[in-house]
């Protein structure tokens, strides 16, 4: 079993740990690809692809693969065709994960601080957290582009710890992905990682989280309650 953690912040990732944002992403993206005329790529592949911001995605819908580069001027043509579609459609078809409200909740009680991290840039984390009734419950929102670097690189999250005055070493990151665990583990943090994300068809315990949860739920579990 492992020890109960009580940091002094839990900073959130968004896209396969809060919400399930690939349904209106997978629309974006097969809506870009008919209007420039290229084959569908479906929700299946779009899962594999998200997690590395909006435009790592248009990039490999483009190519048809996590990996590689597509021609520029295509890439140039796609990009602002999705970023329109995207606006539209920021938060129709997404829906926030069972276990989150009260997960969230769970923490809050406890007096835990919460703050969310994203690779999403802050046009579209905002609105979305917005619409799905999560705003309210961050102290701050670091997103894709507050800082010069994005996850995997360790400076959101430390950047969210300088702004809550939290050392790292007090810290705990929950999310899903790779790009999580890395940023955590550069950073100094602790790091939790929820079993049904996006994590490029991998198994994120290939990455060795500290802890993996099938829902929020069971943070009780990895956390100290108030009273102990």
């Amino acid at each position: 079993m492992v020890a109960k953690i009580k940091p002094g912040l839990v900073l959130i990732d968004l896209d396969g740990t809060l919400i399930d944002s690939v349904p209106d992403l997978a629309y974006c993206v097969d809506e870009m690809m008919a209007q420039l005329g290229l084959p569908l790529r479906g929700e299946a592949a779009v899962r594999n692809w998200v997690g590395n911001g909006v435009e790592r995605l248009v990039r490999r819908a483009l190519i048809n693969a996590v990996d590689g580069e597509p021609d520029e001027a295509l890439f140039a043509k796609a990009y602002p065709i999705f970023l329109e579609l995207y606006r539209d459609n920021n938060a129709k078809r997404s829906q926030v994960y069972d276990g989150v409200v009260a997960g969230i909740e769970w923490m809050l009680a406890q007096g835990y601080r919460l703050s969310c991290v994203t690779n999403k840039a802050e046009a579209f984390t905002l609105p979305l957290l917005k619409d799905k009734g999560l705003l309210d419950y961050f102290e701050f929102v670091v997103s894709g582009d507050t800082c010069a670097e994005k996850k995997p690189h360790p400076m959101p999250l430390l950047h969210a710890a300088k702004l809550m005055g939290v050392s790292p070493d007090n810290a705990l990151m929950i999310g899903d992905s790779k790009s999580d665990v890395k940023a955590a583990r550069a950073a100094g943090f602790h790091v939790f990682c929820m079993s049904y994300g996006y994590n490029h068809g991998e198994d994120i315990r290939n990455y060795e989280p500290d802890v993996v949860m099938d829902s929020m739920t069971e943070l009780a579990n990895y956390m100290r309650a108030k009273e102990s």
